[in-house]
């Protein structure tokens, strides 16, 4: 199957030796960003330097066709290595995951005749791709301008823009050929009208490079653009997959914070004066608390390994993915988006129970997981997530195709 027929160069699931090879690399890079993750939360400054990481690792040309020198792996194995990331540094994990997004619109939205062209540039230069996308902030206008367009606007909450190589900036065209039509249109970091503003101020995720950015007659070639939002259901499947990776950070931030919660406590010395415990570690309510949440977490992992294994049986669909296969993986993905957000903001918040006081100390840094998963899952109210699973159990219906639902 070629990419000229089916639009993705995506086919199959992946193989286990697949998911143990890039899981052992996301694994390398976690221990390397684990050893400061608390300190560089702090400085709060662009992932500059992590995002080399990830290049140098080859997890940003993990999902890049083999053929023009990808890693050829699917979407399974990554989010697999995000989920991993999330555990030690959930802002560059999502930073990774927009990239995978952003990229992929290669495949989603691309005239198949240009996409060796943008596979071959993107994995040449090792190329991050950022967003300037965000669907409910719709103040980019391209606007026709000789041979070309002007860009001018404002967009917040531009994930990996100021950090990465590239931007993929959605906007509206105002006259000529496109007059009314949404297109992507993907610009190089330091192309002349661009400005980062560096407004990112957020309790968590501090390091996701999500400030706002101003484009002030910014010059686009129609060879800038890379396609046009539509409603056709293969090219719409960013957002299912979108959620799918949101599923994994929130998966992977409870599965972090109770790796560091146990080492903490099996640290602690001595019981509650009252516990009939020699150690907190023995104590019932303790060893209660901890049952809980890793069967809880044990839950979450097998329903987003599922997802993303039926997640990439829909994408090799292709060209030929129908409305009704689109809407059952966004249900599926939309279940596990309501199960890790409560698992993740639960285990990040109660891990303090097993942990104990001396634990709330700054310098102990336990708090950062809350901190993330509490800010980013304030992305889109989970509250819609289970109305949509609600509507489709109840009476088999869709909520409208966007790139929220």
């Amino acid at each position: 199957m070629t990419a000229t027929t089916s639009r993705s160069y995506w086919s199959g699931t992946a193989p286990t030796e697949e998911l143990a090879h890039w899981s052992g690399v996301a694994e390398r890079v976690a221990a390397q960003l684990a050893t400061d993750a608390l300190e560089r939360d702090r400085r709060n400054l662009d992932p500059t330097t992590e995002l080399d990481l990830l290049r140098d690792a080859g997890l940003v040309d993990l999902l890049h066709p083999v053929e023009f020198g990808g890693g050829g792996g699917h979407w399974e194995t990554a989010f697999r290595a995000v989920r991993i990331l999330s555990r030690a540094d959930a802002s560059v994990a999502q930073v990774l995951a927009y990239h995978y997004i952003n990229s992929a619109n290669i495949g989603f939205a691309a005239d198949p005749v240009s996409q060796p062209d943008w596979y071959r540039r993107t994995v040449s230069g090792h190329w991050v791709w950022g967003d300037s996308v965000n669907p409910v902030d719709p103040d980019l206008v391209l606007t026709p301008d000789g041979d070309g367009y002007r860009l001018d606007g404002v967009k917040r909450f531009s994930t990996g823009a100021s950090a990465g190589d590239v931007v993929l900036a959605a906007a509206l065209v105002k006259g000529g050929a496109r007059d009314g039509r949404q297109v992507f249109a993907v610009l190089d970091h330091d192309r002349e009208g661009i400005e980062y503003l560096g407004d990112w101020d957020a309790l968590g995720q501090r390091l996701s490079a999500s400030g706002s950015v101003r484009f002030s007659a910014v010059a686009v070639a129609e060879a800038d653009i890379l396609g046009e939002l539509s409603a056709e259901p293969f090219a719409n499947l960013i957002t299912p997959g979108i959620q799918l990776a949101f599923g994994n950070i929130y998966l992977g931030i409870a599965e972090g914070a109770l790796a560091q919660g146990l080492e903490l406590t099996r640290a602690r010395k001595n019981a509650w004066f009252l516990s009939q415990a020699e150690t907190y570690r023995d104590d019932p309510f303790i060893q209660r608390v901890v049952g809980e949440f890793s069967s809880h977490i044990a839950a979450v992992e097998a329903l987003a390994d599922r997802a993303g294994r039926r997640f990439d049986e829909t994408v090799a669909l292709g060209a030929a993915t129908t409305p009704e296969d689109r809407g059952r993986i966004e249900i599926e993905i939309a279940k596990l988006k309501v199960v890790a957000t409560e698992v993740g903001i639960e285990v990040a918040n109660r891990i303090f129970e097993i942990t104990g006081s001396s634990s709330a100390r700054s310098s102990i840094g336990l708090d950062l997981f809350w901190r993330n998963v509490r800010t980013h899952s304030l992305h889109d109210p989970v509250d819609y997530k289970k109305l949509e699973v609600g509507a489709w159990e109840l009476n088999g219906q869709l909520q409208p195709i966007s790139l929220y639902t």
